[in-house]
């Protein structure tokens, strides 16, 4: 148990370094005040995209705008008119009527008649500016409101953008008296007619009906040490400017509405047109789309109130925050599933499909973030949103930065590991940097060009190493795409894994699945070679499975991952019985197989250091999840009409065998040919899947012999005494010769 524990520890090592690292980084950048602007900016995102709520009919507004103005004789309106208004809109029989309009001061003529009103009318409240310093920024209520204590405070609060997100419940004046915000004071007069009224709770917290109200604090939310004086609760708008029933004044001094239209509503009565300067922008104003268009104070007052009754009767969500602590542990998770997701997906590696993988992952991720957070505000709930989205962000760029630079580090240690899972095993194991290794069941594919050994040495080692590169370019990237550990490059020569580092399931099918795409890709190759005036090449891969020793072989200087087995051995010599374009796999693959493959033919060998003849497969193609399958090209040979006399030696292994026969080349084909024995009664015909290095004779009989010509004897039935080759190597001069012979016997 302790062992498990001890190993997952070290594996996840970097994870549990960048989680708290990222957090507390985010954590100090928030309470320094950086990401306040940004979370305001989410806040009114939000807002705006919050599904538009029904007006409150309960809450109206009488609106005086530019048009009322010019309808008065004088600019300044008078108390009278003020006097008029606020009777007509009393015999509505309202529960309440706010005049947001400072009236310290009688504006004649008409003063009488006004404080005759504001005398007989118990539910009409007027208003106050509190806060500020006395005589500059305060504004005193009407003396006669004051006395009857029907005022309340019109004080609103702007952020450092200039925007309205929070509303007064009460404030203090300077004096100390506590005052009611305007919207409070009509909030509770209409409750009041149905039997609702404030109720304390400890802590500052108080219930209003189906409400609990709380204080704002000064870190609530996305706020940074705010001004958190006096009783202040985030507004939750009902919609932007304009939203909530408005009449104009005029409308109601010439009668125009219907006789009930007032009944058992808040009336606010206050100056609406931008010429007043009494507008101030909210989180509706502003956007992608569209002007920023600022709502009048008497809105905003008429807004907080419909919320605190809304809260009230229906339950409406009042906006909440999480206490610190909470928002601290939302940051470390989100931290947490960055650095988690990077990590699980380190395997995949830097092909561009994959890195769109990793991306789409994370983006998945921070698309729930802000489903979650918005789903939340919906439900009356400022949840952190930015904090944690950059969270998310940093703690995958935290532990990607170290993959890189650890992969690096491991690289320049051990040599150059070609493919990213050995690294990731590496750096999430303890011991993975010590020698050794374990026994394991593995699938092996070799690949080898046909020839290229004797084409190099015609070639200058210029063109020998773009020759090569260009095709292990491609080899590699079609190898890591069907998750194949490139252990060694061999020269021409590729040695690939399936099953180490990292044991799958489908080892063997993607084994069998990747030599098929590697085949398929030699016509893009070749295309390239011809473009270039290289020479067309040709590849044979061997696949086996089988039980090997894998792990780290060298010394403490040098380290090389590989394997080590006869198990190894046995997929050289299978990769030694193929032609140019064939696949061999061994009966032993063959039966770890769960996909359907096509099998062009069947051959049992007896390779050296094999006791036992093993039967091998030549694929065509493999079916199910890959369907991937090779073209067939009918091999046609074609009678010479003058034999060509040849003579060739066995090679045995590397060595080439010191008997010498001689025939006669009596057919050709695109790739290969036919030979017939000289005295086929005294030579045996080669044996099947034997390479031999061929020579002919000028048919002049001047007994010179052409270039050394290798091939590969197929176990394809020919005539009694003859045996069908398959050319591996040509020179170029007698490629010529035999490829226009070919082509005369075409067009015969």
């Amino acid at each position: 148990m302790w062992a498990k524990l001890k190993k997952f520890l070290w594996q996840w090592r970097i994870v549990g370094l960048a989680i708290p690292s990222v957090t507390g980084l985010l954590i100090l950048l928030r309470f320094a005040g950086f990401l306040q602007l940004w979370e305001w900016a989410v806040f009114d995102l939000y807002m705006r995209l919050s599904p538009m709520e029904s007006p409150d009919n309960r809450v109206v507004i009488v609106g005086i705008d530019e048009a009322d103005v010019q309808n008065m004789a004088n600019a300044n309106i008078s108390d009278e008119v003020y006097a008029k208004l606020l009777k007509k809109l009393k015999a509505q029989q309202p529960r309440a009527i706010g005049l947001d309009i400072y009236r310290e001061f009688p504006v004649e003529p008409g003063y009488a008649q006004l404080k005759e009103v504001f005398e007989s009318t118990p539910y009409l409240v007027g208003i106050q500016k509190v806060a500020g310093e006395p005589g500059r920024d305060t504004v005193a209520p009407p003396p006669v409101l004051k006395a009857l204590g029907q005022v309340g405070a019109n004080d609103l609060i702007f952020d450092a953008d200039n925007k309205v997100r929070r509303g007064f419940i009460d404030l203090n004046t300077p004096d100390g008296e506590k005052v009611y915000s305007l919207s409070l004071y009509l909030a509770l007069l209409y409750l009041d007619a149905v039997g609702i009224s404030v109720e304390k709770i400890e802590d500052d917290r108080f219930s209003l009906g189906k409400a609990v109200f709380a204080p704002l604090e000064a870190n609530d939310g996305g706020y940074v040490r705010t001004d958190a004086r006096g009783y202040q609760i985030l507004l939750n708008y009902r919609g932007p400017n304009g939203h909530l029933p408005t009449v104009s004044m005029t409308e109601v001094l010439e009668d125009k509405l219907p006789p009930d239209w007032g009944r058992d509503r808040v009336i606010l009565i206050g100056k609406v047109g931008v010429s007043f300067n009494d507008v101030f922008f909210t989180p509706y104003s502003g956007g992608l789309l569209g002007l920023s268009e600022p709502m009048s104070g008497v809105e905003v007052h008429a807004n907080l109130t419909s919320q605190i009754i809304s809260a009230a009767l229906d339950g409406r969500p009042l906006i909440q925050t999480w206490s610190e602590p909470w928002e601290w542990l939302w940051i470390l998770f989100w931290s947490g599933v960055g650095a988690t997701l990077t990590w699980q997906f380190r395997y995949l590696g830097k092909q561009k499909s994959n890195t769109l993988k990793k991306r789409a992952s994370l983006m998945l991720a921070g698309s729930a973030l802000l489903c979650c957070t918005y789903g939340a505000f919906v439900q009356g709930w400022w949840i952190p949103i930015v904090p944690p989205l950059l969270a998310l962000a940093g703690s995958a760029i935290a532990v990607t930065a170290y993959l890189a630079r650890s992969a690096g580090d491991i690289r320049k240690t051990f040599g150059r590991y070609l493919t990213d899972e050995i690294v990731a095993k590496l750096l999430e194991h303890p011991e993975g940097l010590s020698l050794g290794g374990e026994r394991r069941k593995i699938t092996i594919l070799v690949s080898d060009l046909r020839g290229f050994t004797s084409l190099s040495e015609r070639l200058p080692p210029e063109e020998v190493v773009k020759i090569l590169n260009f095709y292990l370019g491609y080899m590699a990237d079609v190898i890591t795409s069907y998750r194949g550990t490139i252990d060694e490059f061999m020269g021409d020569g590729i040695l690939v894994f399936f099953g180490a580092p990292t044991v799958r399931e489908d080892d063997a099918e993607r084994a069998v699945a990747c030599a098929v795409a590697m085949q398929l890709a030699m016509e893009p190759v070749n295309a390239k070679m011809k473009e270039l005036g290289l020479p067309q090449l040709e590849m044979g891969i061997g696949i086996n499975t089988g039980e090997v020793v894998v792990g780290n072989i060298g010394s403490e200087k040098r380290t090389k991952y590989g394997v080590v087995g006869k198990q190894m051995n046995l997929t050289y010599r299978i990769e030694s019985y193929t032609i140019g374009g064939q696949i061999l796999i061994s009966e032993y693959t063959l039966q770890e197989l769960k996909q359907p493959v096509k099998i062009n033919g069947e051959k049992e060998v007896l390779p050296k250091g094999v006791k036992q003849p093993i039967s091998i497969y030549d694929i065509g193609g493999i079916r199910g999840n890959y369907n991937l399958f090779l073209t067939q090209a009918e091999e046609e040979f074609l009678t010479l009409a003058e034999a060509i006399p040849v003579q060739y030696l066995v090679l045995e292994g590397k060595h080439i065998g010191d008997a010498v026969f001689r025939g006669n080349l009596i057919k050709l084909s695109a790739k290969g040919a036919v030979i017939s024995l000289e005295n086929a009664s005294q030579q045996e015909v080669p044996s099947g899947l034997s390479n031999i290095k061929l020579n002919l004779f000028n048919q002049d009989l001047s007994g010179q012999v052409s270039e050394d010509i290798y091939a590969k004897v197929l176990e394809q039935p020919a005539a009694s005494g003859s045996f069908c080759i398959h050319f591996t190597a040509v020179p170029p001069e007698e490629k010529a010769k035999l490829e226009g012979l070919y082509q005369s016997l075409i067009r015969c």
